[in-house]
Order: structure tokens, then sequence, then C-alpha cells
């Protein structure tokens, strides 16, 4: 298993330059594929038998990456597999930040299989862990996490998708003495940049992406941070549906419950320029990567500058 986040980071590179080759062009769906390919590709190669949780969806609607696909060379080793092969499409497509190909994976059974639905989340550092809650006025949480992180509520910055059903939360916010960083989309990245010091975001609140969710949590447990979440069907079908897939939609699920597994990994590359990751940067003759690798085994963070040169000739002449 030591060999596993290495390369599963390879994974996400992989696919972050092959959306990076497709990004600004306006076609998110372009530049979605592009990044599938690449990871399917890639992933075959893992010495590992991988069955995806969290994909691109269901097998009539994903002729990949699909929900419940075995792909990997190896069978004695086992994995579960979270993979958003492009998270935050819009951003690709007219060169916007914080796209980044990304996935988290843990021994079978490890990754709770989250339905294609909203959830309500709140995540912070580890030094707030203990003093915040999902059911808190809002007010309520910024005083305590700013007690925690020994500052002020105006000093905190808390990110909130730029949605309509997040307004009465926005003003709330700011009401309470707080900053709002709102975002377009994505906030898988910015969840994990609010539980790393340094990084000038110190939550996360409101209703986004459960499959995200999931892959969120893998990082937020290595990390010692906190999330909570909720699910938020929309309607009655889905109601069911999460209730059919073995989902609570009254329950507040911590990291703990989202991401089981033991034995944990994530690992995310930039696409464009984020919060804490560089996109990709192309050369004459390869690209230059910028990669987040998180995983309990080794209980390390790591952040991966790599090279790639596509010119094996030109490798092989520089290397002598």
């Amino acid at each position: 298993m030591h060999t596993l986040p290495l390369q599963l980071a390879q994974v996400t590179m992989k696919g972050a330059i092959a959306a990076a080759r497709s990004a600004g062009f306006g076609d998110k769906v372009l530049a979605d594929q592009a990044a599938t390919d690449a990871l399917r590709q890639s992933l075959d190669q893992i010495e590992s038998e991988v069955r995806v949780v969290i994909g691109e969806g269901e097998r009539d609607e994903a002729p990949m990456l699909y929900i419940g696909e075995i792909i990997g060379r190896g069978k004695k080793n086992k994995i579960d597999l979270a993979v958003d092969p492009l998270e935050n499409t819009n951003a690709t497509a007219i060169l916007g930040p914080r796209a980044i190909a990304v996935l988290a994976a843990s021994e079978r059974g490890g990754l709770f299989h989250a339905p294609d639905m909203y959830m309500n989340k709140l995540i912070v550092g580890p030094e707030a862990a203990e003093v915040v809650d999902l059911d808190f006025p809002v007010k309520k949480n910024l005083t305590h996490l700013a007690k925690a992180l020994e500052r002020k509520v105006s000093d905190l910055v808390i990110v909130v998708l730029d949605r309509p059903r997040h307004t009465d939360l926005i003003k709330q916010i700011r009401q309470a003495g707080a900053r709002v960083k709102l975002i377009p989309d994505g906030d898988l990245l910015p969840g994990i940049a609010a539980v790393m010091r340094g990084s000038g975001i110190h939550a996360v609140m409101g209703i986004g992406a459960a499959p995200e969710g999931v892959i969120t949590a893998a990082a937020i447990k290595c990390l010692k941070g906190k999330m909570q979440a909720r699910f938020w069907p929309k309607n009655a079908a889905e109601k069911q549906r999460l209730i059919k897939m073995g989902g609570d939609p009254n329950k507040v699920y911590t990291q703990n419950d989202l991401a089981s597994g033991q034995k944990l990994i994530f690992a995310a590359t930039g696409v464009t320029k984020g919060d804490i990751l560089e996109g990709v940067r192309f050369f004459g003759h390869g690209a230059r990567t910028n990669t987040l690798l998180i995983d309990n085994l080794s209980n390390q963070v790591n952040f991966l500058d790599t090279v790639h040169v596509f010119d094996k000739k030109l490798m092989e002449y520089r290397l002598y």
C-alpha cells in the first residue's frame, strides 16, 4: 500500500493535464471528458482492484468511471474510489480559478456511497472541532470559531457558494461581523483549505454537492479537522433515493461517517490556479503540475511540484 498514494497522485496529474489542454475553449463537457478519459486510462494501470463508489454517475449515465465499475490490474489489494475527474468544470471552460482533478481512496467499504444531491456543510480546522455545530446559530458558531483560533470575529473569512439559496446565510455571517468569500463553483478545495493553517480561509458553510463532500471528508479526517453535513434533498424523489441508498435525511454526518476507512488517501491536482494549488503550466515539451497528496498511512501532507516531459528523446538527452 505504501506506493499507492503516489500512484493515485499520478492519476490526478494526468487528468489535470488532459483537462488543462481543453481549458479556455468555453466547453466544459469537452474538458470533463478529456479528464475522465485520462483518469480512466491511468487507473487501468493501478496494481489494485479499484471499485468506483462515487464517479461520473450510474452505468446508464456514464460510459466510464461509473458507480460500481471495477478497474485496475490487481486482485489482492481491493480499494474503493471516490473520484471527480474535473471538479469545477465551469471554471475550466473559462480559465477561471480552483478547477482540480481529485479523488479519494480507502479500503473496501471505507467511503460513503453518497447519491448525487446536495448536503449542508460546516467545515472548520482542528482547533475548533469541538466547539461548532451544524445546528448552532451562525453567530454562535462564528463566536466559538474566533475564540478557538484566538482571533476576532472580524478576522474570519468564511467561504460560501454564491447561490440564491445562501442569501440568508451570507446576511447572517456578515451581521455577526465576519467576512464572506463568495465562490461561483467548487467548494471541495476551499473546504480543505479551511483546515490548513495559513490558507486565509477559516470555515466553509452552506449547501454544496454531496459526492464531493465525501471526497472532502477523506482529507478532513486525515488533517484532524471537523466536517458536519446533513443531506439536503430537493424533493421527495431525492429523499427516497437517499433512504434507498442507506442514507438518513435527518442525520448529521461527520468526516468519520463519510470517510470511515482506516486507510485513506486524498489526491488533487490543480487544473487552474486556486487557493492552495497552482494550475497546469505548459512549456515547450512538457508541463508542470501542482498536487496535494494526503494520506493517513504515512501521516504526511505533501505538495508535489512535478515536471512532466512529453518528448522522451529530449528527456534522454537531458539525462546524459
